[in-house]
């Protein structure tokens, strides 16, 4: 049997880059502070690092699996490319006329966010395709060529082109792109009918356009990066973790970045599905929180809840609908600006307020030492005895406690005639509160009931926060896995290599058609499994099957999982009957004597993981032996309490000790509140237990 190669997994964060080196069957992590003017330097910088402790040569390694936000954080600070939008004549606006719907309809000053493109940079072709595919206007091979032209006067860097129905026949997409990149090789061109073939076409030229805008840059980085790697003698194969949780090649990441959108968080939600398998979980609240952002996943049957839309860079507090959606595959998850360097402030009506703003790791919190000199939820937290200034990251980054107690007091304390320890609950108190509100709404728009579910907690932040959060929604049981404090990074590592083919086919339901159907799966079958077979070869491959259907009139679908097979015109009621189970889970009952539609299909190819081991659960033991005994504030009592302190590697399965705790190890600490107890588990998690409930 030959060995497994080393693998890496790279998480660059908006505060730490996450490194995890697995050799066989050991297991390496470390954190770095992210570089912003060149990430590459950060994962070579954490590599290394890796790399030394686990003692072996950097060029031994055999295989980069990274994530990163780099595709969100261009969208959201508007830093992508210079970039024309090629569109139907008549359809120049849509982008900027949005769904219509008013995201806070009571400000009479709402302002709508700006488009990625202006209106001179949308331009249009006199064509038209239909519904069915149907050549309704003929493209003119003049006028193709006279767009090439305005392209090239331009300067243009990048172009997107989404042409009304392109989902249903691409033949005038795919001849104005031909044009443009014979005559202008070094443009990026993107078309909506490769990027998303989707019905709706606000979301379809959505998607085109971000694509588009980042490409350019997205290239240059991962160029840089190969090159680096290269330069090092590290010759390992790179792969992306895109936001659907798989592995994609570089290759495919720079033809289309819009998957990478989520690819950093995604890896998290696939690290707490592994562990819901190992514990035999079936409803798990996946708690991600890092140093910018918190995110919040459910996990259900072992495998986090997916979509094939997403919102992007809202604008207004976050607010669903203020933000540019994109048809793209996407772990379904919920995110807020609520990470360990959220920087806390006072609003306009004197109340505390803490994110989006972060101070991320340039200059980071104040108690870095680093120049930051806003108050954050690290340094409130610092006050508050719930970490070390002397052990932070491992000991690498010394905090100041008289850095946060002059931040948090002077911006907070002073103005609000409150004292340093009342300014630092208010913040953290307020940051658990936004997360606990986070995760109601997203559990309750999905249907279910949060208190049925066990959390998973890990990134850096979480394990501080996930004890209180549990207070707060009613959760009795909590898992902190081994590796939180790196645990996307770790989740790359167990990351299946998947594609996730999307075609627009409407059809109602009592005219199902099942050749028509058959003939698009099919297609959606071969595009899917030559883009896994590239990075995985031979490996055995599972297929998933999804239909957005609806009843007829209503302005949304919803996902209906069906068997992958060639269907018959009797399976009409099979899909029928699926799909009023999936939406009686979601809404508790059908509606009589409407008929059913579908609009889109999806089709899923990914490569076939091992099997789980099963960890084993221990109920409470022997107690622990504290290191010492410190003081920390119990958001629950209010009040400092004496806190035994343990540390992460002596709790060996069994071994049990009362809240309230703090366990400390490198990159991360867990806070044990006074209602609850901990126990060491088979596979070295922490299992969190109300004290009423434990056995």
């Amino acid at each position: 049997m030959s060995q497994q190669p080393i693998r890496v997994g790279v998480d660059i964060g908006g505060t730490f880059t996450d490194v995890a080196l697995s050799n066989g069957e050991d297991l390496t992590t470390c954190k770095v502070l992210t570089d912003y003017a060149h990430p590459e330097q950060a994962i070579l910088d954490g590599m290394s690092l890796a790399a030394q402790q686990a003692g072996v040569p950097l060029q031994a390694i055999g295989q980069v699996i990274h994530g990163t936000t780099l595709v969100t954080n261009a969208l959201i600070e508007r830093r992508g490319a210079k970039m024309a939008f090629i569109t139907t004549e008549g359809f120049r606006d849509v982008i900027e006329m949005r769904s219509e719907n008013r995201f806070e309809q009571y400000d009479l000053n709402l302002t709508l966010p700006t488009p990625l493109v202006p209106r001179k940079g949308r331009l249009t072709l006199n064509e038209r395709m239909g519904p069915a595919g149907e050549v309704l206007l003929a493209l003119d091979p003049a006028e193709v060529a006279a767009m090439v032209e305005t392209i090239r006067a331009g300067g243009y860097e990048a172009v997107a082109i989404g042409l009304m129905h392109s989902y249903a026949n691409d033949a005038h997409e795919v001849a104005m792109a031909a044009a443009l990149r014979k005559a202008l090789p070094d443009v990026f061109v993107s078309i909506s009918s490769v990027v998303s073939p989707q019905m709706r076409e606000l979301p379809r030229f959505n998607t085109v356009i971000a694509n588009a805008y980042v490409q350019p840059r997205v290239a240059a980085y991962l160029g840089r990066l190969v090159s680096r790697l290269r330069a090092e003698d590290v010759s390992a194969p790179v792969f992306m973790l895109h936001s659907g949780g798989g592995l994609m090649s570089v290759e495919d990441a720079v033809e289309q970045p819009v998957r990478l959108l989520e690819s950093g968080p995604a890896g998290g939600a696939i690290y707490a599905a592994n562990f819901a398998r190992a514990h035999g979980l079936d409803k798990v609240l996946s708690f991600d929180m890092g140093g910018t952002t918190a995110k919040i996943c459910l996990i259900e049957e072992g495998a986090p809840k997916t979509a094939n839309t997403f919102e992007v860079a809202r604008t207004y507090r976050f607010k669903k609908g203020s933000g540019m959606v994109v048809s793209t595959p996407v772990v379904e998850m919920v995110e807020i600006g609520a990470g360990g360097g959220s920087i806390a402030s006072i609003d306009a009506m004197g109340r505390i307020q803490v994110g989006p703003r972060s101070a991320g790791s340039e200059p980071g919190p104040a108690c870095y030492q680093r120049g930051g000199a806003e108050p954050t939820v690290t340094d409130s937290n610092l006050l508050l005895g719930r970490l070390d200034p002397d052990a932070f990251a491992g000991g690498a980054i010394p905090l100041s406690t008289d850095l946060s107690d002059q931040a948090v007091q002077g911006t907070l304390g002073m103005p609000m005639g409150i004292s340093t320890r009342e300014a630092a609950f208010g913040v953290t108190e307020l940051v658990d509160e936004n997360m606990a509100n986070a995760a109601r709404v997203h559990t309750v728009e999905n249907g279910r009931d949060i208190e049925h579910f066990t959390m998973v907690g890990f990134g850096g932040g979480a394990p501080l926060h996930a004890c209180r959060l549990c207070e707060k929604l009613g959760i009795r049981d909590l898992l902190i896995p081994p590796g939180a404090g790196v645990g996307s990074a770790i989740g790359f590592l167990k990351a299946p290599f998947s594609y996730e083919a999307t075609q627009g086919l409407f059809q109602r339901m009592s005219d199902f058609d099942a050749t028509a159907v058959n003939a698009m799966l099919a297609d959606l079958q071969a595009e899917a499994s030559a883009f896994v077979r590239s990075g995985a070869g031979d490996a055995e491959t599972r297929t998933q099957l999804t239909a957005f259907m609806r009843y007829s009139g209503q302005g949304w679908e919803i996902p209906v999982r069906l068997p992958h097979r060639r269907f018959a015109p009797e399976d009409a009621a099979l899909i029928l009957e699926a799909f009023e189970g999936a939406y009686r889970t979601l809404f508790g009952r059908t509606i009589e004597g409407l008929a059913c539609e579908i609009t889109n299909w999806s089709l899923v190819v990914a490569t076939v993981l091992p099997e789980v081991p099963q960890a084993a659960r221990y109920n409470p033991g022997p107690t622990a032996e504290p290191l010492r005994r410190r003081q920390v504030f119990d958001a629950a009592r209010r009040q400092m309490v004496a806190a035994q302190e343990v540390a992460r590697e002596t709790l060996t399965p069994g071994i049990t000790f009362d809240g309230p705790a703090v366990i400390i190890e490198s990159e991360t600490t867990t806070i044990v509140t006074s209602a609850y107890r901990a126990t060491g588990q088979g596979d070295g998690s922490l299992r969190l237990t109300r004290k009423e409930d434990a056995p």
